[in-house]
């Protein structure tokens, strides 16, 4: 069994800090375990491993930088996007549904997408490809990175500090995590194939 502990501390802050930016601007990135990660960095920090008036600044700048190079990059590529062949890296169906769940819910998308996996990597893209006013995509974009950030990261920080020896429970805590921010997406998606 992999132990998350233990990558996550020998990654340290710049670890912890690529794997949000890339997660939140990379189109490559929609398969790292963004909500897991910032919940054990946080239960980390309860036990003094990280600090967390630290981790938590830095993290919502990771991910605010993140979502405006996915902006950057809609906004360059632009509808080819659409058109892309499937590759390993890539699924259209991907930047398809983050295109749908856009249009549904408008500007409020951008905060929205951040607690759901996969949308969180492609929505910012949408946004910029449809060419979403940069100040309003700023705006949201902050509001979204720091809600994400504070408060995945402070669940996983006041939980620690609540259970004592909380790490051992970890695994279950982090699938339960899993399940959880996917049960929006699952929803989503069947509604849609109906």
């Amino acid at each position: 069994m992999i132990d998350l502990v233990t990558i996550i501390i020998s990654a340290g802050y710049l670890g912890l800090i690529a794997v949000v930016f890339a997660e939140s601007g990379l189109f490559f990135g929609f398969f790292l375990p963004g909500d897991s990660l910032l919940f054990t960095a946080g239960l980390l920090a309860s036990q003094q491993i990280f600090d967390i008036r630290l981790l938590i600044p830095l993290l919502a700048v990771a991910a605010i930088l993140g979502d405006n190079v996915g902006y950057m990059f809609g906004r360059s590529v632009g509808p080819k996007l659409f058109t892309k062949e499937e590759s390993l890296f890539f699924k259209p169906a991907h930047v398809l549904r983050a295109h749908d769940f856009f249009l549904h819910h408008g500007k409020k998308a951008i905060v929205l997408a951040r607690f759901l996996p996969i949308l969180r990597t492609f929505v910012p893209i949408v946004a910029g490809v449809g060419a979403m006013p940069y100040k309003d995509f700023l705006r949201w974009n902050i509001i979204g990175g720091i809600a994400w950030t504070a408060g995945i990261t402070l669940a996983g920080y006041y939980l620690g500090k609540l259970i004592p020896n909380a790490e051992q429970y970890l695994y279950p805590m982090v699938i339960a995590i899993i399940v959880l921010s996917f049960l929006p997406v699952i929803r989503e998606w069947r509604r849609s194939s109906k």
